[in-house]
């Protein structure tokens, strides 16, 4: 892989800029917090890239991939568009030798992320997947007290989100597009549980409702469905779950429940709590999380390619979650566990 002498010198870009969360001006500002040097957009619509060059002045800017990849110079490109993209637009930037970051989710299937990978290597460029939320305050304190040991030995983690309420009318509630309701905010608590019980993953249970809620929505028989539930068995004998519903009426407190050996410790985004023992007595320990570090995925990526630091989300990192819930899918639709694959 090609190292640079400093972080400056790597030239980065993106496809798609505006839209949700204007997203594209975001990683371009936190990849130059980093050091690095914004010098590309590429998005169909022609009047974000006007955005574009009015907020980074003098950035080229593309409105087709194959045209981007002929004429920029480029290094790294970050990929913000919907989630069945990723895949496709990844391994044409891939195969043009240029290093990748696709938003989260990596892809939509395994054989996808599989593929992503091998044309890496092949390549010799990075490929990684925009999780900043591995550096949530949340999982970050929630990971100190659970390698202390406080809660003894992890023997479950619960992932839950939801509430009785009819999904909006976009892209991220198709599933053609999405993959899924497991797919957007899943594959962030599917990357906090593997982070919490990093093991090999034995198999996989998925369950599924659809139905009630597509007549109501635009995307009709493509909207999403309405409660999704993956089971992990992992090889260590712990488990996980992981569930996001639009019919759930009573929802759980909390997002991620983790139970162990000697307590519990829940937590959302904002605030936890530990329930521990100590002889008779239950002790609770309840607060609020320390601030996220989003900014550290970029600067990984910019040490990684300036100093050989070890990258933390490696691909293969990134496939994990989504070998899960491709395998949800599947066995939803099967009606029967699948067994984990790995490479």
């Amino acid at each position: 892989m090609k190292r640079y002498k400093k972080a400056e010198d790597i030239k980065i870009g993106v496809i798609g800029y505006g839209g949700a969360f204007n997203m594209g001006r975001g990683h371009l500002k936190e990849a130059k917090h980093a050091g690095m040097t914004p010098v590309m957009v590429c998005d169909p619509d022609r009047a974000r890239l006007e955005v574009a060059k009015t907020e980074f002045p003098g950035i080229e800017t593309y409105a087709s991939v194959a045209e981007m990849l002929k004429k920029s110079q480029v290094d790294l490109v970050t990929i913000i568009t919907p989630h069945n993209t990723h895949a496709k637009l990844a391994l044409q930037c891939l195969n043009a030798g240029k290093s990748v970051i696709t938003e989260k989710p990596f892809a939509i299937t395994t054989a996808e992320c599989d593929a992503m990978i091998a044309a890496a290597k092949k390549k010799k460029v990075l490929l990684s997947t925009y999780h900043n939320r591995h550096w949530d305050g949340c999982i970050v304190h929630a990971m100190k007290h659970i390698k202390s040991g406080a809660i003894g030995g992890v023997v479950r983690v619960e992932a839950h989100m939801g509430g009785y309420s009819q999904p909006g009318d976009w892209w991220r509630s198709s599933k053609t597009i999405s993959g899924g309701i497991l797919y957007d905010w899943g594959v962030h608590m599917l990357e906090y549980t593997l982070q919490i019980v990093n093991a090999e993953i034995s198999e996989v249970t998925g369950f599924a409702k659809r139905g009630f809620w597509a007549p109501k929505t635009k995307w009709k028989d493509d909207t999403n469905e309405d409660e999704g539930l993956a089971v992990i068995r992992f090889r260590t004998g712990a488990w996980a779950s992981l569930c996001i519903s639009h019919i759930d009426s009573n929802p759980k407190k909390g997002m991620i429940e983790v139970t162990g050996t000697k307590g519990s410790y829940v937590f959302d985004c904002e605030t936890f709590e530990m329930i521990t023992h100590k002889g008779a007595d239950t002790v609770v320990q309840k607060g609020r999380n320390p601030q996220s570090e989003w900014w550290a995925f970029y600067q990984n990526i910019a040490n990684n390619l300036t100093k050989g630091e070890p990258l933390v989300i490696t691909p293969e990192w990134a496939r994990r979650p989504i070998h899960i819930l491709d395998l949800a899918n599947r066995s939803a639709k099967e009606g029967k566990s699948i067994k984990a694959t790995y490479k």
